[in-house]
């Protein structure tokens, strides 16, 4: 099968936040740096049939590789997520924690992707499931899809 014989379906969901805009930095609290706590989010236009939602956010601007900070799935179907409470399965991140890393660099400016996925099941995974088992597992059942993309930048020299 080829790459163009394969369609994607899935509706577009709206993913904003009231404590900063799509492209803007994220704030000091939101940071490792600061409270390191998960910024909440408000996700709009949820399609008819979603059974949970999963969350995955990542670094994009890493030397080597996209790196993940936060990954949850089992979330109920809901339209706000809360600050610094997430209701679902929190996974391991790429710093081999369970729980959300915020934003964190000695210098630059990175670009912060939160992405979140409207499932039409449950998913059974591990509690130390990582960000590619996720991937892997929730791949048939995403039928919403949404992001917001937030930057933080530490002008320190480490």
């Amino acid at each position: 099968m080829k790459h163009s014989d394969i369609a994607v379906d899935y509706k577009v969901m709206e993913i904003s936040s009231r404590v900063f805009k799509d492209g803007e930095r994220i704030p000091f609290k939101y940071t490792y740096d600061g409270e390191n706590c998960n910024p909440p989010l408000d996700i709009k236009r949820i399609p008819p049939g979603t059974r949970c939602l999963a969350i995955i956010m990542e670094d994009v601007d890493t030397q080597l590789a996209t790196r993940a900070h936060w990954i949850v799935w089992n979330i109920p179907s809901t339209h706000y997520i809360n600050e610094n409470n997430v209701h679902g399965n929190v996974g391991v991140n790429d710093y081999l924690q369970q729980n959300y890393v915020g934003p964190c660099l000695l210098a630059g400016k990175h670009r912060y992707h939160f992405k979140i996925y409207a499932l039409d099941q449950l998913l059974d995974l591990t509690s130390r499931s990582g960000k590619m088992a996720l991937e892997k597992v929730m791949s048939e059942h995403i039928i919403g899809f949404g992001e917001l993309v937030g930057y933080y930048e530490n002008n320190n020299n480490g």
